[in-house]
């Protein structure tokens, strides 16, 4: 598992829970129920001041976990990469956050890797 901070664009459902994504440049379709939650972030660290009535956006993240699989791919564990999302309750804007698997790397030897 990695973190990280790169955009990705997200097409939504009318009810706002994210339905594709594209990363990478390739357009990948959310395959299951997508599970959402916040997290409090540190947004004095971020923010010089707290603006009067900010609210949710200001204290806490809305994060995503989507499992998706790219076109072409058959719906099964090697297919399906799993990813937290965040999105920016300001702007709309969504952020990958962390990778939970990925497509299979080429495995390197303990001795290459030194």
């Amino acid at each position: 598992m990695g973190l990280f901070s790169e955009s990705v664009e997200v097409i939504c459902t009318d009810t706002g829970q994210p339905q594709q994504v594209q990363w990478k440049g390739t357009q990948y379709t959310v395959t299951n129920e997508p599970v959402r939650w916040y997290e409090r972030r540190q947004w004095w660290l971020e923010e010089s001041r707290a603006p009067l009535g900010s609210g949710a956006g200001l204290v806490d993240h809305e994060i995503w976990r989507v499992q998706l699989q790219a076109p072409g791919e058959k719906e099964t564990s090697n297919g399906t990469i799993t990813l937290d999302l965040v999105r920016h309750v300001g702007s709309g804007r969504w952020r990958l956050l962390r990778i939970h698997d990925a497509a299979p790397a080429r495995a390197v030897e303990p001795d290459e890797a030194a």
